[in-house]
């Protein structure tokens, strides 16, 4: 690909970055939970219309499928971005705030969605040098199972357009604006949410003879289940299973209940030993439930699956981003047990699912995603945008 485009990106990218901010300031403000993104969904449409480019909506509700076809017939890539916000109250003074009380964007999605209508724009500007197809893919529920990405790929939304490639990026505090990351082969975990409901008989605390103690039962069984990871999983396969909450239906300082409940997250590396994990839980289950006289009722609500790169797409995508922004800007990284339903599209096509750096070279912008002060340095969405619509061209015309 000659370097003409490259610098014809480049230049779209820097003439947007206005535009960008304005975008993903307005979607900021404005969050909207998973599966209920109808304002932004209308408001990138409204873009999408304005730009000349074309599209389908009503995916799975709020998604958008758009279209940029080259002058050559070729092949088909796609690039996605999730809209949907989490229900966290925002805690800072910037002009762009929510003011949705309890909902804020901060995973990134505001700045993944603005990313992706960037690069349509710019693909759009250019698409008589592209040598076949961009499909833009405004994807809605992210955030909650079973994802949207997986309900938009059972309503068919390549079902006559399908992708030769995929590619998406996500925001990475730890990385400064400017740079990318990237990583081959398996990435991110699969994710499952486990719910347990252990019944027992309650009664007077000082009589516990006379109980079945679910208390005691919970206790026992949170200890039992960490054999999961520690014993029982191949060493070889990185494995968590944590309990993130517990709690009695009842119960005080002189009474036991008759119920806990608890719920937790497993997550794996390895599709395989998932489902005989799933297997290992349900037995111990039992097992801790016959000692302690109780029942514990297991419920296991199957997530993403892993986030696999495809190992040759993702080194091209690196190649070309190295080409773009030069060898200093582009990182290697590691695993992660965070989870990603891109994976669902990850399983059927060749995908690069890789990081866009977010703080400033000062120091700033570098709370967590998932927190309540969640921000970017949004010199990140030029780099973003410019970059998807570099790997789309790249992949078409390379």
């Amino acid at each position: 690909m000659s370097d003409d485009l490259k610098h014809k990106i480049l230049l779209e990218a820097q003439s947007l970055r206005e535009e960008l901010i304005a975008v993903r300031r307005h979607i900021h403000q404005h969050p909207e939970l998973s599966f209920e993104e109808f304002q932004t969904s209308n408001f990138l449409k409204k873009k999408l219309s304005e730009s000349g480019i074309s599209f389908t909506d009503g995916w799975v509700k709020t998604g958008i499928l758009a279209e940029i076809s080259g002058n050559t017939v070729g092949k088909t890539v796609a690039l996605r971005g999730d809209m949907d916000a989490l229900p966290i109250q925002e805690e800072s003074n910037s002009d762009y705030t929510s003011v949705v009380p309890l909902v804020m964007h901060a995973c990134g999605h505001d700045v993944h969605s603005a990313c992706l209508l960037g690069a349509g724009l710019i693909l759009q500007r250019i698409k008589p040098e592209l040598n076949g197809k961009v499909l833009l893919v405004f994807q809605p529920g992210e955030e909650v199972l079973p994802g949207g990405a997986k309900l938009m790929m059972e309503a068919g939304i390549f079902e006559n357009n399908e992708p030769d490639a995929i590619f998406a990026l996500h925001v990475f505090p730890q990385l400064p604006a400017g740079h990318l990351g990237f990583r081959s082969g398996m990435y991110m975990a699969s994710t499952d949410e486990l719910y347990f409901n252990i019944q027992g008989k309650g009664g007077h605390a000082a009589m516990p003879h006379q109980v079945n103690d679910p208390i005691l039962a919970a206790s026992a069984f949170v200890v039992a289940l960490q054999q999961i990871a520690s014993r029982i999983a191949p060493p070889t396969i990185p494995t968590v299973l944590s309990i993130g909450k517990i709690n009695s239906l009842g119960g005080a300082t002189n009474v036991i209940p008759d119920v806990v409940k608890l719920e937790g997250t497993f997550r794996t590396m390895d599709e395989p030993w998932r489902a005989d994990a799933h297997q290992h839980i349900s037995r111990i289950a039992s097992e801790v439930g016959s000692s302690y006289g109780v029942s514990i009722e297991v419920d296991i609500r199957k997530g993403y699956p892993v986030l696999s790169n495809e190992p040759e797409l993702t080194a091209g995508a690196r190649s070309a981003a190295v080409e773009l922004w030069g060898e200093e800007k582009i990182h290697p990284l590691e695993m992660r047990m965070t989870a990603e339903d891109f994976a669902w599209f990850a399983q059927k096509y060749p995908a690069c699912f890789f990081r866009l750096g977010t703080h400033s070279p000062e120091g700033n912008f570098k709370s967590g995603v998932h927190t309540s002060t969640f921000d970017i340095d949004e010199e990140a969405l030029v780099t973003g945008a410019a970059s998807m619509a570099w790997l789309a061209a790249r992949y078409l015309n390379g």
